[in-house]
């Protein structure tokens, strides 16, 4: 939003919470964070299978472009070749660009970015040792960012959650007009693998100290 005006965002709802190519957790609750940031949502669904998603996700870029007349495609992709070059591939066949301005960002930097910025993120699922069940709903701040630092020195795990090992959901950011208050949630945890799964959630309008 630095760098571009935004058309809209597009959400694929996968079938499959395995899904090689989309994040799984909550993403039914992205059509919360587009309200906040007044962004006009495209919502797609998949069943999830290798392959046959990307022709999903084509589709909906497709129907982007028809209903916005978008001329690029922005992810936020930083590691995952996988899904950069699947999505670079789909953006040349429909003639638009793709861009990633994360693409091998560092990664400290990049985090500590995040909370100077003033987003408010939560730890949505785990999949990988030494993450236990205390991660889900986490909110990632200063104290979780120097665990995930000391995870990254003893386990290998990339800072970023780029090699799957967590994922993460944003309550609010510093274009949201409004925050996500998450009202209900459950936790399903087995053997390293988690999800916080937001049952209710809602918006809460934000008020800055010129506003009373």
């Amino acid at each position: 939003m630095q760098e571009h005006e935004i058309a809209c965002c597009i959400s694929v709802i996968s079938a499959n919470e395995e899904s090689y190519m989309f994040h799984t957790p909550n993403m039914r609750w992205t059509s919360l964070q587009t309200e906040a940031a007044q962004i006009p949502h495209i919502l797609h669904y998949t069943q999830g299978i290798k392959e046959e998603e990307l022709r999903d996700l084509s589709v909906a870029i497709r129907r982007a472009k028809d209903q916005y007349q978008i001329d690029c495609i922005v992810t936020g992709a930083i590691l995952s070749k996988y899904q950069f070059s699947r999505i670079s591939s789909i953006c040349d066949e429909l003639s638009l660009t793709a861009r990633s301005p994360l693409w091998n960002i560092d990664q400290d930097a990049y985090m500590q970015d995040v909370l100077d910025q003033g987003f408010s993120v939560i730890i949505s699922g785990v999949a990988s040792e030494p993450f236990d069940e205390t991660w889900l709903g986490k909110t990632v701040d200063m104290k979780t960012l120097q665990a995930l630092k000391e995870f990254r020195r003893k386990y290998h795990i990339t800072l970023t959650g780029e090699g799957g090992e967590y994922e993460s959901f944003v309550c609010d950011a510093p274009q949201f007009s409004h925050r996500i208050v998450i009202e209900s949630s459950v936790l399903e945890y087995v053997n390293y693998r988690g999800i916080f799964r937001i049952i209710d959630a809602k918006l809460e309008k934000k008020y800055n100290s010129s506003s009373y």
